[in-house]
């Protein structure tokens, strides 16, 4: 298993990013400033990460992928532990936005995750179409967070 961090050249990357984000209006809207780290196994892409300096003290997720032929495999838990490492003298916190999908949420609170916030209708007012995630369509954004000690 590799990770690169990626400077360049992200939106060649944009089949995994639309895995984790369905909508290439809104992955624009943080590729451009986000710190890109892709991780290879065996030579193939399998997964990836996004993360913005949200302020000073916080790192932002903003799209976690990986390929569905990969998943449950432990290579998204290897890129968040990638980027608790990385960031942990940086920042105070590491906060993500994610639907409500339980799966999705039972994975990151079995990973430190503890909630903290909701923006209502995110995805019902910020995308062209409905997003639908184990056939529950996604209204509200989930906001979660873990601490850096």
């Amino acid at each position: 298993m590799e990770i690169k961090e990626i400077g360049e050249n992200k939106f060649e990357f944009i089949d995994l990013l639309l895995i984790g984000d369905e909508e290439e209006s809104m992955i624009n809207r943080y590729l451009e400033q986000s710190t890109l780290f892709v991780l290879y196994d065996k030579g193939k892409l399998v997964s990836l990460c996004a993360v913005i300096k949200a302020d000073s003290d916080i790192i932002e997720i903003k799209n976690l992928a990986t390929y569905p032929q990969y998943r449950n495999k432990g290579f998204a838990s290897a890129l968040l532990d990638f980027v608790y490492d990385k960031y942990k003298n940086e920042c105070k916190a590491l906060i993500l936005g994610t639907g409500e999908n339980e799966k999705t949420l039972r994975f990151y609170k079995k990973r430190g995750f503890t909630e903290f916030g909701r923006v209502r209708n995110f995805f019902t007012d910020n995308y062209t179409h409905p997003i639908f995630e184990n056939g529950k369509q996604l209204i509200d954004m989930i906001y979660l967070k873990k601490s850096v000690s």
